[in-house]
């Protein structure tokens, strides 16, 4: 027994370097190696060592035939879990196996690690694939000493293509070209995008100087194995899309963007200027009808008046003097009215014509940005290595305030805030743009150095929740800057949603 106790105190390590800033490391943190010690009487007489992978933050799948002396001997062999960082190793134990499909569900406490997420899809032959784990013949030229098997250090990666898919003993298996060996059974063998395909668990033998191929239990075996556990796995089922694919992907729709916008612009402009030449025409001829009327109506006075003048004459001829003066200034009225009419009748002058406003829907759509929204995914804007949520409800309140909880900070015209959770390894910047309704969740998947930073940087944010505040969310917009200088320069996972009003009733779900 002492000497068992030796071994677990030797489960302590130096701290191991940080992780490379993408899509293979950042799944790797999530691969550990698995360590079985069989012990009878205090004796160690058996040892062995392969790869495992979390599925949740404190559970691993491995290969059945890793663990099948615990399966076989739980009192006498103990199983060892050595994370990919960090500075200790951990105590497994198995809980589920399948002897006939070659897989292994462990559980252990002590740390949390970072699932990794299935893909779902069917990769096309040729295709890369990277594996990931802790080749023995690796350890053959670098270990020195027991120590070493239980130092935590990063996985080792090699890269191949698919080559189609088998069946191995009654289970579905992806044949292979990436190099492996004995002790990355257990491993994960993942797409372009860090995505599992398949647990490797063989390899063919170079005989003669055959090609060696590899063998991983497939995805679809994976997901029937952890079903029949009750144990849950992301999943994503949207083909990989490389960092560089996507940023030209969104290149190409700014630009296309940009020339809709403009297109639009000289669209309305147009529209604009025939509205305006309309409404000058209509102007003009409704000013030329009302000119007419007015020199019509002057006209008219005029005879009307010369001929009041002339009765008035005619009355005098015959002695009506009274009359006649009466008559005569009727006349003089009527004439000088003609006159200014006249002169009164309106002129024409198109620079003051204006096109009258047409209903439109900005109202609508601006009413649309605010309040309570119904986010939804656009894949093609989207690159998803991790996460598949296709709706996000948003409850966009004043000043910034999300959900009625959540406070956001302005940058330029969008309102946004950077998640940094204490218990996973992800830093998530969260952006909302009223003026587009597009709300877009961006992660980024960090090594422990990188969290631990990110966290400390986080601690100096006092504003927790909703706050009208100006001051203040200018002081958060400040701290969450810091934040995001210390990200690295590419992400790992941008989820694109457009958003649009929700119908009528309770919201159905959130984010932060």
């Amino acid at each position: 027994m002492r000497r068992l106790l030796v071994l677990v105190a030797l489960l302590l390590a130096w701290s191991a370097m940080p992780a490379r800033a993408d899509d293979i490391s950042a799944s790797g943190r999530g691969v550990v190696r698995i360590v079985t010690i069989a012990m009878v009487n205090d004796e160690v007489v058996g040892f062995g060592h392969g790869s495992g992978f979390a599925v949740a933050p404190n559970r691993i799948v491995t290969n059945a035939h890793v663990v099948e002396l615990a399966s076989r001997y739980p009192d006498n062999v103990v199983i060892g879990v050595v994370p990919s960082e960090g500075d200790k190793s951990f105590q497994g134990k198995l809980i589920r196996i399948d002897k006939a499909r070659d897989l292994a569900l462990i559980e252990f406490t002590g740390v949390r690690l970072s699932p990794l997420t299935l893909f779902t899809g069917t990769p096309a032959e040729g295709d890369a694939l990277i594996a990931l784990g802790y080749p023995g013949n690796v350890d053959v030229a670098t270990v020195r000493s027991a120590a070493d098997f239980i130092r935590p250090q990063s996985p080792v990666r090699s890269q191949g293509g698919f080559a189609g898919f088998r069946m191995l003993e009654g289970t579905s298996v992806l044949l292979h070209t990436a190099s492996i060996a004995r002790g990355n059974s257990g491993g994960p063998l993942l797409d372009r995008c860090g995505r599992v395909l398949g647990v490797n668990s063989a390899i063919t033998r170079a005989d003669e100087g055959d090609a060696t191929f590899a063998f991983a239990v497939a995805g679809k075996e994976l997901a029937a194995f952890l079903a029949e556990a009750k144990q849950p796995m992301g999943q994503v089922s949207v083909p990989c899309t490389s960092v560089e694919e996507q940023i030209a992907a969104e290149r190409d729709a700014d630009e296309k963007a940009r020339a809709e916008a403009d297109a639009t612009a000289r669209s309305n402009a147009a529209r604009t200027e025939s509205e305006r030449q309309d409404a000058i025409a209509q102007a003009r001829s409704r000013s030329s009808v009302a000119r007419e009327n007015f020199m019509a109506g002057a006209a008219v006075m005029l005879v009307l008046g010369a001929l009041a003048l002339g009765g008035a004459g005619l009355l005098l001829s015959r002695g009506s003097q009274r009359e006649a003066i009466w008559v005569a200034v009727g006349g003089g009225v009527l004439m000088v009215g003609s006159v200014a009419l006249f002169v009164s009748r309106p002129g024409f002058d198109e620079s003051k014509v204006m096109p009258v406003p047409k209903t439109t829907d900005a109202a609508a759509l601006a009413e649309s940005a605010r309040g309570r929204l119904v986010c939804t995914l656009v894949p093609e804007r989207s690159r998803i290595t991790v996460t598949a949520t296709d709706k996000v409800d948003l409850d966009l309140g004043e000043d910034g305030c999300i959900n009625g909880r959540t406070q956001y900070a302005e940058a330029g015209t969008h309102w946004q805030r950077i998640l940094v959770p204490d218990q996973e390894q992800t830093v998530s910047v969260l952006d909302y743009d009223p003026a587009s309704s597009i709300y877009t969740h961006t992660r980024y998947l960090l090594s422990s150095e990188q969290m631990s930073k990110a966290r400390s940087l986080r601690k100096g944010v006092p504003l927790k929740t909703c706050s009208p505040d100006q001051a203040k969310r200018a002081e958060l917009a400040t701290q969450q800057q810091s934040i995001r200088t210390a990200l690295p320069a590419v992400y790992n996972e941008k989820l694109v949603y457009r958003c649009a009003a929700a119908a009528e009733g309770p919201p159905t779900a959130a984010t932060k």
